[in-house]
């Protein structure tokens, strides 16, 4: 069985109960969640060893959400202990034309003042196969940012496959440093490079060639965007295939799915999902993520974009930020299956 490590930031999550504004929410439905830790969660429910590390701090929140992961089938083994706190994000989910809103109370949290040499990266990757990073992770601080590269030159230094989200938060990067400092150095290392339509750009102003990124109204031309995988490609080198996830915001219920791939020869698409009712948007992208890179350890290109993308459709329906949904459920979509219809 393959095994998967992944290194980022869990935080709780306080979510408004259906479509409540922040203003109108006397109580906070609580669930955790976080880029990283949530591809572990999809690669988990796969049936992939998934292992998730962090820091986190020594108190009972913590441990509800290392419980949490434990029952997800996501290990914890080489996570750290120490700082001050576990980061929290509170979502009010948005409808129709009112979009959805994230405040983020994660300053002083415990992998914000992790350092290098704290995790032995050697030892976390024995027996790994492969190792996921985002775009989230460096900028939270220099810290992150610097264990995070810890990590991927390790993971390079052991032959170990790395794939990154771009991700990019613009109100995470408060630290003094930009994404186009930091990213690149982090981006050189890695064998699989993944973004949505806008995250290229915003990170190192790589554009699709005669073409401006319009993500409202839900058409969007994937082909444009084989330009992006070259250019990419062209400036890190060590990269294989570039992903791009492409969502169509009609309204903030409404969306339209799909994704490409760029191999540095062929040009794959995917069919492209009309998603009319959203539950939870959040970790869509993630979902993906895991989809992704469990299609790349078990079948071709094609087939793995497609396993991706109907994996994260389906997140769409689910509240949370873990994709709660099985490799037969992934493959049912994939059939065509989509209709929603009572299993009995």
């Amino acid at each position: 069985m393959p095994k998967v490590i992944t290194f980022g930031e869990i935080m709780l999550r306080l979510s408004t109960p259906g479509y409540l504004r922040f203003a109108q929410a006397r109580q906070f439905e609580a669930t955790f969640g976080g880029g990283e830790a949530n591809v572990a969660v999809s690669l988990a429910n796969y049936g992939i060893d998934a292992e998730f590390v962090t820091r986190f701090p020594d108190n009972d929140i913590a441990r509800s959400c290392i419980r949490d992961l434990h029952a997800h089938g996501v290990s914890t083994a080489h996570c750290i202990t120490g700082g001050e706190r576990l980061g929290i994000y509170f979502l009010e989910t948005g409808a129709v034309a009112r979009a959805s809103k994230v405040v983020y109370d994660r300053a002083h949290s415990s992998i914000s003042t992790i350092e290098k040499g704290m995790i032995d990266w050697e030892k976390v990757f024995e027996g790994a196969d492969w190792f996921h990073w985002t775009g989230i992770t460096p900028a939270i601080s220099q810290g992150a940012a610097d264990v995070c590269l810890e990590a991927i030159q390790a993971a390079n230094k052991l032959g170990i496959t790395v794939s990154c989200d771009l991700n990019y938060r613009k109100n995470l990067w408060k630290y003094g440093k930009k994404a186009g400092e930091v990213m690149p150095a982090l981006v050189e290392g890695c064998d699989i490079i993944l973004g949505n339509e806008e995250d290229a750009d915003k990170v190192f102003g790589i554009k699709p060639e005669g073409f401006e990124v319009e993500a409202t109204g839900g058409q969007i031309d994937q082909k444009r965007f084989q330009s992006v995988g070259e250019q990419l490609m062209a400036r890190f080198p060590r990269a294989k295939k570039v992903i791009i996830t492409l969502r169509g915001s009609i309204n903030a219920n409404h969306n339209t799915w799909g994704g490409v791939l760029w191999n540095g020869t062929t040009l794959y698409q995917s069919r492209r999902y009309d998603i009319t009712h959203i539950v939870d948007r959040v970790g869509g992208g993630d979902s993906f993520m895991g989809g992704l890179i469990y299609g790349l350890l078990n079948f071709d290109d094609q087939k793995a974009l497609d396993f991706a993308v109907a994996a994260s459709c389906l997140k769409h329906t689910i509240f949370g930020d873990f994709n709660e949904v099985t490799l037969a459920e992934v493959e049912n979509l994939l059939k065509g299956d989509g209709s929603g219809r009572v299993s009995r």
